[in-house]
């Protein structure tokens, strides 16, 4: 291309191009862009002239982007080549290439078109596909947000990402969430974290006073270097089930296309939120007792099966220890089944209050209890577990306005001298605890 044709009229009629065209030589240096180009990258023709083009290019596609160009000097014309630039205001615009070189003129002609939303479409629609794969196929809330961790990195910088959630029973706020792009937790102070979470989910926060607290919940001030945090509350049938908090990388922020994209999958973020939270409660519920929150029968069993199969392997001792509680009929005949499950629920907590985080406290139903007690060293350590219950369970309770009395009957087993099996173990501790219920004389309840 000789410089009469593109000091001519040539460069006029380019001008009136919708697409970019950009002529470099072998160096990669710019030697002529049309106007189009302002609106692609941000810099206008003028700023463009000179500049190196693989400096605009993203650091992860350069290396593609020259073994591109070599393939372009060497005469192969390439048609559909895409790779990421930096525009002049710091975000990432894709772009589609049409190039081929010149022998004449010893330059590359290009021709290029922002593909960036047409990517960005397709990034929203596999991202909101894969979030609701994982919904299906996570095992657990936390394998869940680890994952729509992983899907929303590949829309927008994530460096660190909590979940604020509100318990359906206790209505608190708390952080059920929080891991970095490394696997640490925490991502942020918990305590402002919470209070401005609430805030947000309450429509309390906005503007200004939003920014503040997001700059204060990461804990940076907005400084040139710092990180951005970003809050995306998450509704389901126009209730705000809770608040997705984002982090970005050191130096980077959050643009209004970054809030746009995560606009669009915030619902299906929300939506596989709450089916993994309903999923995660509707599991509690069946191996839970409804009126203590104890583990039940069913999951009982399932511990009890896994500890013996430990002590087998590791040749430990376990026990197991019956729990009833002495004349409890007469207090649900006399004061009413309210009473009676008044009673059960402080029973249940003084029970917890005797065993260590790794023992088990169960309801099997009524008002019979059982402890699972692992990795004992000796009998001894069973026993003071069983003298401790009564020793917990003998001062009077306050139910309901009224103090009555309560005793307990305890039978302990012990693994192996009671039983190998688990049927022989709870058969052992049944008869021992109602050995001990006959030993005793009437107790009065009220």
């Amino acid at each position: 291309m000789d410089t009469e044709t593109r000091d001519g009229c040539l460069p006029d009629f380019l001008d009136l191009l919708l697409d970019t065209v950009i002529l470099v030589d072998a160096e990669g240096r710019i030697v002529y862009a049309n106007a189009a180009c302002e609106r692609m990258f941000g810099y206008s023709p003028q700023e463009l002239a000179g500049r190196n083009l693989f400096d605009f290019v993203a650091p992860e596609d350069r290396e593609r982007t020259c073994e591109e160009a070599r393939l372009v000097i060497a005469g192969h014309h390439r048609i559909g080549f895409e790779n990421r630039y930096i525009r002049k205001d710091g975000r990432r615009v894709h772009i589609m290439w049409s190039a081929r070189w010149s022998e004449k003129d010893q330059l590359r002609v290009g021709v290029a078109r922002d593909v960036t939303e047409l990517r960005q479409a397709e990034a929203i629609q596999h991202a909101t596909y894969a979030i609701s794969e994982a919904a299906h196929e996570a095992a657990d809330l936390d394998v869940l947000l680890r994952e729509i961790q992983r899907i929303l990195a590949t829309l927008v910088p994530v460096a660190g990402l909590a979940l604020a959630t509100c318990d359906r029973r206790t209505k608190k706020l708390c952080f059920s969430y929080q891991m970095d792009s490394e696997g640490n937790s925490p991502v942020f102070d918990v305590p402002i974290a919470c209070h401005f979470c609430d805030q947000i989910m309450c429509g309390g926060v906005s503007g200004a006073t939003r920014d503040a607290a997001l700059a204060a919940l990461a804990g940076t001030k907005s400084s040139r270097g710092s990180a951005c945090t970003l809050a995306l509350p998450l509704e389901v049938q126009q209730e705000t089930i809770g608040v997705l908090v984002l982090k970005s990388e050191p130096g980077t922020h959050y643009s209004e296309r970054d809030k746009e994209l995560l606009h669009f999958v915030s619902e299906q973020v929300a939506i596989a939120i709450d089916r993994a939270q309903l999923k995660a409660e509707l599991l509690r519920a069946a191996r839970h007792d409804e009126l203590t929150g104890l583990p039940n029968r069913r999951l009982f069993q399932d511990r009890i099966q896994s500890a013996l199969a430990r002590c087998i392997r590791n040749q430990r001792a376990m026990a197991v220890l019956y729990v009833d509680i002495d004349d409890f009929k007469q207090v649900n005949d006399s004061l009413g089944h309210a009473m009676g499950d008044l009673m059960l629920q402080e029973v249940a907590r003084r029970l917890q209050f005797c065993v260590r985080e790794t023992d088990t406290v169960a309801r099997l139903g009524g008002d019979e209890f059982v402890l699972l007690l692992e990795d004992l060293q000796s009998m001894s350590d069973a026993q003071a577990v069983a003298d401790k219950i009564r020793e917990v369970m003998s001062p009077p309770m306050d139910i309901g306005g009224r103090v009555l009395g309560v005793a307990a009957s305890v039978g302990m087993a012990l693994y192996p001298e009671h039983g190998l099996e688990i049927e022989q173990l709870l058969s052992h501790a049944d008869e021992a605890m109602y050995s001990d219920k006959r030993s005793k004389a009437p107790t009065t309840n009220h």
